[in-house]
């Protein structure tokens, strides 16, 4: 008599969904308040002007404005999201 299940399939049929991380919103392109520009783990981007880092490392704009990329040197690279210029 087997003591092991054949084939495993019964002990093998589970897996997590995924996370959908990454950049939801990529420079120079406008976002509102509230908007999330990043979903990551970890404070791989890290805040600049008028955005914020969520509890789970999402970061968001605080402004309605355009999204900017900025710097890559010791401090990481920063998001900040500029007001747009009123017409």
């Amino acid at each position: 008599m087997a003591h092991k299940k054949g084939q495993g399939t019964s002990r093998n049929g589970r897996d997590s969904n995924a996370q959908r991380l990454g950049i939801k919103a990529y420079g120079d392109q406008f976002v509102t308040a509230g908007s999330i520009i990043v979903r990551q783990n970890g404070s791989r981007f890290r805040p600049g002007k008028n955005v914020k880092v969520a509890r789970n490392w999402s970061i968001y704009a605080t402004v309605d404005g355009v999204v900017k990329f900025e710097g890559q040197k010791s401090d990481g690279k920063k998001i900040s999201v500029y007001p747009a210029a009123k017409a």
